[in-house]
């Protein structure tokens, strides 16, 4: 969304995206436009972070949440390049360690000509660690800043992926280890459910773990199709298995009921706007300490659902299977969330927009 509102603005900017890994290297080139470069980040060391710059010759350089790479930032201050932190947050958690090493942490935030924070909290929290409160912005979240789409034509073309008409679609996504034998016991019961047929798609977070999770289903009984082969010969079992990268956060599209992992388990969490984004409600675990900010926006729309284990899991999903009135209102809930993190990407390209033209000026 970053790139899509800079490109917007008419500008004519080379845009340079780096990744820690590989495979996000390749969904990150898949994802983006062609004349986008994406490379893997540097090695945070000095020799390396001055020779890339050297290279490269950046005019600015924008960080994304608290990925501070102290060699990268000195550097780049050295070469007089102005770097700003967007999507900028600060966990509770987070905060505590941060505070015990202000001496490091100060001065790298310092370098930051502005710093766009995605809530009040995130900015008083910067502000305690030392950054001036006239370098802060409070501008949203553009992780939740989706573009504009035909939500309804994107849950058609995934349900007739799925092969499914008038089923019920259970998706946990970005499952952690511990949590498949969780939300195998909540499909039982939701597949239980008297009328109702439920098809449950499953997305581990790392595709490593695919395997696990086949066996896993084998020793549960549960037959399974993999989503790569769905093309070819369309759906034959009632669990479908995500064995490839990039396809979840649409996926949720073809969802009723959507939960998002690494939640039931101390994991911190993933992106449960991604699901909510759908006009869908959303289920998690209480360990969602990582997107706390959305957990705490979908609550107090009532679209997201927070429960201790698989129990309430499955109490809250068949509470909705029954209650249709109570359903379709969390549905609504839903998109009007989302609809508040609008304009959120628009507003962090307007501080680099400025830093660009404070250069050509000077």
């Amino acid at each position: 969304m970053l790139i899509r509102e800079l490109a917007a603005a008419g500008e004519v900017i080379d845009f340079i995206v780096t990744t820690m890994t590989v495979d996000g290297r390749r969904v990150a080139g898949k994802q983006l436009p062609a004349h986008v470069n994406c490379l893997l980040a540097p090695l945070d060391v000095p020799w390396v972070a001055r020779r890339v710059i050297n290279n490269i010759r950046p005019d600015i350089y924008a960080c994304l949440e608290t990925e501070l790479w102290p060699a990268l930032l000195a550097e780049l201050r050295k070469a007089g390049v102005r770097a700003v932190l967007l999507n900028g947050r600060v966990t509770e958690r987070s905060f505590t360690r941060y505070a015990l090493g202000r001496s490091l942490f100060g001065p790298l935030l310092g370098g930051f000509s502005e710093i766009a924070v995605i809530r009040g909290e995130d900015g008083e929290r910067f502000s305690r660690l030392g950054v001036d409160g006239g370098r802060i912005r409070v501008t949203g979240n553009m992780k939740y800043d989706f573009p504009d789409e035909d939500t309804e034509a994107v849950r058609r073309k995934y349900r007739e992926i799925l092969g499914v008409d008038g089923e019920d679609v259970f998706v946990c996504g970005s499952t952690r280890t511990g949590e498949e034998q969780i939300l195998a016991d909540v499909y039982r019961q939701l597949a239980a459910e008297r009328d109702r047929k439920v098809v449950w798609i499953i997305a581990p977070r790392h595709l490593k773990r695919v395997p696990e999770v086949l066996s896993l289903l084998t020793g549960r009984g549960l037959g399974y199709d993999l989503f790569t082969e769905l093309a070819g010969r369309g759906r034959s079992r009632d669990v479908v298995v995500i064995n490839c990268l990039g396809e979840l956060s649409r996926l949720y599209s073809a969802g009723d009921y959507n939960f998002v992992g690494g939640s039931l388990v101390d994991r911190g969490g993933h992106n449960i706007m991604e699901a909510a984004r759908w006009g869908r409600p959303v289920y998690y675990g209480r360990g969602l300490k990582d997107f706390s900010d959305a957990a705490d926006l979908l609550e107090r729309y009532g679209a997201g659902f927070r429960v201790a284990d698989g129990d309430e899991l499955a109490a809250a999903i068949l509470g909705h299977m029954r209650e249709r009135t109570a359903y379709v209102q969390a549905c609504r809930n839903a998109v009007r969330a989302v609809a508040t993190q609008r304009g959120a990407a628009r507003k962090q390209a307007s501080i680099i927009l400025g830093l660009l033209e404070e250069k050509r000026e000077n």
